[in-house]
């Protein structure tokens, strides 16, 4: 989100515009944060593993990371490994980027949208800091 559109939001406190493409560190202390969250993010990741290792980095011990998709993307945006691939891989490519950095225990991925729903899938991968 661009620093306008974190504006908007009434609840929030503090906000920090940082490019993750640009600089996959993050610019908070170790083990500032008890949980973390992407929501519908990750298939835009340049550096997802740096990335994760930067979430682990500034999680708490036995901090959840759970991050969140659908089926939908931005195409120009989105890695090319992503737009081939189904729910299920992309599932399993996020896994990957939990696995590769090195800093979670073994992820769990689930679709968690209810069987019979209309809409889009939303999938779900998570793990704790190690």
């Amino acid at each position: 989100m661009n620093a306008e559109e974190l504006a908007r939001n009434p609840q929030a406190t503090s906000a920090v515009v940082h490019d993750l493409n640009e600089d996959p560190a993050l610019p908070f202390d170790r083990g500032s944060f008890d949980a973390a969250v992407c929501c519908v993010s990750v298939d835009y990741l340049v550096w997802p593993v740096e990335v994760f290792g930067a979430v682990a980095r500034v999680l708490r011990p036995d901090g959840p990371f759970v991050c969140t998709f659908s089926n939908r993307c931005f195409p120009t945006k989105a890695i090319r490994g992503w737009l081939g691939a189904s729910g299920e891989e992309h599932g399993a490519i996020v896994a990957t980027y939990f696995r590769r950095s090195g800093g979670f225990t073994e992820p769990v991925v689930q679709r968690r949208t209810p069987a019979g729903h209309a809409g889009d899938p939303l999938w779900a991968v998570w793990a704790y800091r190690r």
